[in-house]
């Protein structure tokens, strides 16, 4: 055979099945010198990505114009077979069909392995797999298990199915203290789980069992070795990692858990699964058919612990591992505690897997491949790296979610950010507000990584909202514009003004983009003044912040040093008439967005060199801080708008708000300024842990599916809703915290 073409994913995209065809390809391509292959990767990235020289032929996922252009290009390089690698994923269409379409049009054998294989498929799911199975030659499955599945509900004949085991290296069978000095976990016992991130791996329940594991055994730790899934960082970006961090810091187990987020070479995989002493595979679900990081485990001789999925009840009988039943974590921990109480069992075991996979190993496999591609042209009826030593080190408590703005531009028209929503719908009813259009405005400014024509047009769009919301006659903003662009009102709310003095002194302290700068300066300029005749505490405070980053361009504007002067004592002056030895607050009651007033007195103590504010500013936001969390340390309990709190009376729990949580954030991280005192990188990761699951629901409030947040939390189930304020808070609060490169390498002790 001459030439052999290879279709599914391809290295370095980052995915089981573009090793699988990888590896697969250049095995061949090394037992059988004389044959020549090619490869014909699927590209689910306009980019594409750097192939070696093998590739040939980019096939774009969801163009079927470029699966009929794949086959046009086979069809005159005179290749003598394809090779194709079938999962529903990697291919456009439904249920992958547009694969269907390159088939149909070629004129050599195809040998297809099937990398999925369901028993209740969808209606789509079958039509696609029959009519794969139809077009293609011969059939290859990984198990036992898939054939049967094949002939009992898709009628295949057995005489067209191949069955040949997924492929692994060939490596010694080694001690697993052989290795463990590479990755800094010598004298450890090291459990591992390995593979590309997603929920459905049951990655919690090891978490969980962690704990009685190390009673018996302290000097445990477990590796999640692995990048989160690309499609899965895409659409939901690290949630699932975010989960399973904080449960292990919820489960005290955190130092005993390394994550290592990266997809890996073959030879650095090598060598962390020789420094594993004990495998564990703990999906939620039976119906998977193969496993590749199971494979090659078993290949290295490991000793293995796994739920009962098809493809482990095959691998691991005969006592080759040990299986556990679905999401029983107790079980698992038993299991884990008992092979390493009996040496003897346990390296029985592995010596056992070792001996089973020899038939495995490569150079086997792609022989075995070779016979069915043979035997394919035979039936066919119709012509026409070196060394590596890395330490592993703890993960920092939190990694953050992709910036998603999806949710953002949905919520934007061509008049401004809409208020509400209603889920993930934007609900015109309700209008928009300058309030809303300011917080956008903040938000534009803090991206840094974002394309600079979204920037360019978000921010001038948020910017001509708060310029036509200024009533030149009342010196005031107008707030609420209905969906037809009519001003409910001829002056806002004193808050909605203090807001809009603190996006535009953001523009001024840090704005670079064009004109912004100057039609920003005109707008403060004229709308200041007025906010020292407003009685709001807040407005006072919005304002304070936006001087704040004023100041960083324009600090001998006298004018703006007055009011600063003056509303900065407004505050110190109320913190002094309602102080009380248990009430260390501004007023007599908390309301909303209550960090925001110890936070402009932190701000403006800095910039005035006022210690007294600052000393003030630190006691009432670590008061607010202990007040807004569950007992010993627990996780953030925002104030609730739901009777908010009076002194003497109940301290409302719900409905809690993404604002405050946001609020807390920010106020906690110029603390840290300040002071570079540990508390404070705590207290901001506590708050914004909060929109991510740590809160009295353990729900996510952050949706990566749209980068959204929902609207708060009642007492019995989250608000679905979508709406600008609380997704605004998110991003604010993200991007605050990625900006702080402080906290992105702490550890945090919360």
């Amino acid at each position: 055979m001459k030439r052999v073409a290879f279709i599914g994913n391809y290295s370095p995209r980052q995915c089981g099945i573009a090793t699988f065809t990888t590896d697969l390809c250049e095995s061949i391509s090394e037992q059988f010198p004389e044959t020549a292959c090619i490869a014909l990767p699927v590209n689910d990235i306009d980019s594409g990505y750097a192939y070696p020289t093998r590739v040939r032929f980019e096939l774009k996922e969801k163009d079927i114009n470029s699966y009929h252009r794949a086959a046009d290009f086979l069809n005159i390089n005179n290749v003598d077979l394809v090779s194709l690698q079938f999962e529903y994923g990697i291919f456009g269409g439904r249920a992958g069909s547009h694969i269907l379409s390159l088939l149909r049009d070629l004129h050599m054998p195809i040998v297809t392995t099937l990398h999925t294989i369901l028993k209740d498929p969808d209606p789509d799911q079958r039509t696609v797999l029959e009519q794969l199975i139809s077009l293609s030659d011969r059939i290859v499955v990984m198990s036992k298990t898939g054939a049967e599945i094949l002939k009992t509900v898709y009628n295949i004949q057995s005489d067209k199915i191949d069955i040949i085991a997924h492929g692994i290296p060939d490596v010694p069978f080694v001690d697993p203290s052989f290795h463990k000095d590479l990755f800094g976990v010598e004298g450890k016992i090291v459990l591992m789980s390995f593979g590309l991130i997603s929920a459905n791996k049951g990655l919690e329940n090891v978490i969980l069992a962690l704990p009685k594991i190390i009673e018996k055994f302290p000097n445990i730790v477990y590796i999640i070795l692995g990048a989160t899934h690309p499609q899965v960082l895409r659409n939901e970006g690290e949630a699932y990692r975010i989960s399973l961090q904080l449960l292990a810091r919820e489960n005290k187990v955190e130092e005993n858990v390394l994550f290592y987020n990266k997809f890996v070479s073959q030879r650095e995989l090598t060598e962390f699964i020789g420094a594993t002493d004990i495998y564990i595979t703990p999906y939620l679900e039976p119906n998977q058919i193969v496993s590749g990081t199971l494979a090659y485990t078993l290949g290295a001789g490991k000793a293995i612990i796994s739920t009962p999925y098809w493809y482990a009840e095959e691998m691991l009988a005969e006592e080759r591992g040990i299986l556990v039943p679905f999401h029983d974590y107790e079980k698992l921990g038993n299991e884990v505690i008992n092979l390493l109480v009996n040496e003897t069992v346990r390296h029985s075991m592995r010596k056992r897997a070792y001996l089973y996979a020899r038939s495995m190993i490569w150079s086997q496999v792609s022989r075995r491949y070779m016979d069915s591609f043979r035997r394919a042209r035979e039936e066919k009826r119709y012509f026409s790296s070196l060394g590596f030593n890395i330490k592993l080190r703890n993960t920092p408590p939190i990694e953050f979610p992709i910036l998603k703005l999806t949710h953002l531009e949905h919520m934007t028209d061509d008049t401004g950010i809409l208020q509400h929503a209603f889920f993930t719908l934007p609900n015109y009813g309700e209008g928009y507000t300058t309030d809303d259009n300011a917080r956008a405005l903040i938000v534009c400014k803090l991206i840094e990584d974002l394309d600079s024509d979204t920037t360019y047009k978000l921010s001038y769009r948020y910017l001509a909202f708060l310029w036509y919301a200024y009533n030149a006659k009342t010196k005031r903003f107008r707030n609420f514009m209905d969906y037809q662009r009519n001003w409910l009102e001829e002056s806002g709310s004193e808050d909605s003004h203090g807001r809009s003095l603190m996006a535009l002194g953001t523009i001024l302290g840090i704005g670079s983009l064009p004109k912004l700068p100057t039609i920003a300066g005109r707008l403060f300029e004229e709308a200041l003044p007025s906010i020292l005749m407003m009685k709001s505490p807040r407005a006072w405070a919005f304002s304070l912040l936006g001087l704040n980053e004023y100041f960083k361009r324009f600090t001998g504007d006298r004018r703006a040093k007055s009011v600063q002067d003056e509303l900065a004592k407004r505050i110190l002056k109320l913190y002094q008439e309602n102080y009380k030895p248990d009430w260390l607050w501004f007023e007599q009651s908390l309301s909303y967005c209550n960090a925001i007033l110890p936070h402009a007195l932190l701000v403006s103590g800095k910039s005035m060199q006022n210690q007294e504010m600052i000393d003030i500013g630190l006691k009432s936001l670590n008061w607010l801080a202990d007040l807004q969390k569950e007992a010993d340390g627990g996780h953030f309990i925002p104030i609730g708008t739901n009777g908010f709190y009076t002194r003497g009376g109940p301290n409302a729990r719900f409905d809690q708000q993404p604002v405050e949580a946001q609020t807390m954030v920010s106020a906690s991280i110029e603390a840290f300024h300040i002071t570079k005192d540990q508390l404070w990188k705590n207290e901001s990761i506590r708050a914004f842990e909060w929109f991510l699951g740590r809160n009295d629901l353990k729900v996510s409030l952050y949706d990566p599916t749209t980068g959204g947040c929902r609207d708060g939390l009642h007492s019995d189930r989250m608000n679905e809703n979508q709406g600008a304020e609380s997704t605004l808070a998110f991003l604010q609060s993200m991007l605050e915290m990625r900006l702080e490169e402080s906290i992105l390498s702490s550890k945090g002790s919360v």
